[in-house]
């Protein structure tokens, strides 16, 4: 395994878990879209839905245990039925509620309300958008994706989204390709300028994540060279100082039906958590005092996490 050698080289471990703050909550792999970078295969032929059970249990875990942070993504969460039922109740449950939104379903039948759902519950928005230039965004999304995108922008800043006003609206950039993101404050500044300046559009920070060599960017991987120069590419950008701040080390990742993992990714690869027993743990059983001190699975897909700026679903780790 690359990781484990390159970390036996500079003779580091990868840190275990500390005390649990975030909660991250996949609702599915049920979507509108079809992104040639999705880590979890993504699309809206997905069978693989939350149940009303199953957020049942989380709110539950809630109740029991004070997390800071739930972080609900997809797929499009929005299209599981629990997703309104668990941000209604979880917010008075969490300190804050982020919510990973793709913009375009906005637009779907049926969803039309969920800008005001979204400012009466104080949700955090993350929404993808992985460039500002339209070609760019709609090769990696699909034709039509740029335009929904900035028609979601300027309906989310109408309702107070992006002004500083306590309503949060991050935007997410990933590359369109097998390279490592650029500096996440530059690409910010950037951002900044030509959407406002064409589109009068504000938001307020931007987040970089680098594209996971798993599910689908892998395929598109294979289409080329394969995933190896990718790995090669991550492995020769190995930043140490990345590695103490893996989100992994607070996050814990639940599955459309409960099973737990260490990550979003990790569970996108079925690396599930397991107990003493070697069984699958899930949030019914899941005890946070147990977790710190465990350590996190790990394989070459890491390797992200820890290239150039370093890598979390809240952006870069180091600058």
């Amino acid at each position: 395994m690359v990781l484990r050698d390159l970390l036996s080289e500079h003779d580091l471990d990868w840190p275990v878990r500390d005390k649990l703050e975030t909660l991250q909550v996949n609702m599915g792999r049920l979507c509108n879209m079809t992104c040639l970078h999705c880590h979890v295969n993504a699309g809206p032929h997905a069978k693989e839905v939350m149940t009303g059970d199953t957020a049942n249990k989380i709110i539950q875990f809630l109740f029991k245990y004070h997390v800071k942070t739930l972080d609900i993504t997809g797929g499009a969460p929005e299209m599981a039925p629990p997703f309104r039922g668990l941000v209604t109740v979880a917010k008075d449950l969490v300190d804050e509620i982020i919510v990973r939104c793709n913009l375009t379903i906005l637009f779907e039948e049926g969803m039309e309300s969920l800008p005001d759902f979204y400012k009466d519950h104080g949700v955090h928005l993350v929404c993808s958008l992985p460039c500002y230039t339209k070609e760019n965004v709609d090769t990696q999304r699909g034709e039509g994706t740029f335009d929904k995108s900035i028609k979601a922008l300027k309906i989310l800043n109408e309702k107070g989204y992006g002004k500083g006003e306590g309503l949060k609206l991050d935007l997410v950039y990933n590359p369109g390709g097998a390279f490592l993101p650029g500096s996440q404050k530059s690409l910010e500044t950037d951002y900044k300028s030509v959407l406002n300046e064409n589109y009068g559009i504000v938001f307020d920070n931007l987040i970089t994540i680098t594209n996971m060599p798993i599910n689908r960017f892998n395929g598109e991987l294979k289409k080329g060279e394969g995933a190896n120069p990718y790995l090669s590419l991550l492995a020769s950008n190995f930043n140490p100082s990345a590695l103490g701040k893996v989100m992994c080390r607070n996050l814990i990742n639940v599955g459309w039906d409960g099973l737990l993992y260490d990550c979003d990714f990790n569970q996108a690869l079925n690396m599930v958590i397991r107990d003493a027993e070697d069984r699958p743990l899930s949030i019914s059983y899941l005890d946070v005092e147990a977790l710190v001190g465990r350590k996190v699975k790990c394989a070459d897909h890491c390797l992200g996490c820890v290239a150039g700026e370093g890598s979390s679903c809240s952006g870069a780790l180091v600058s």
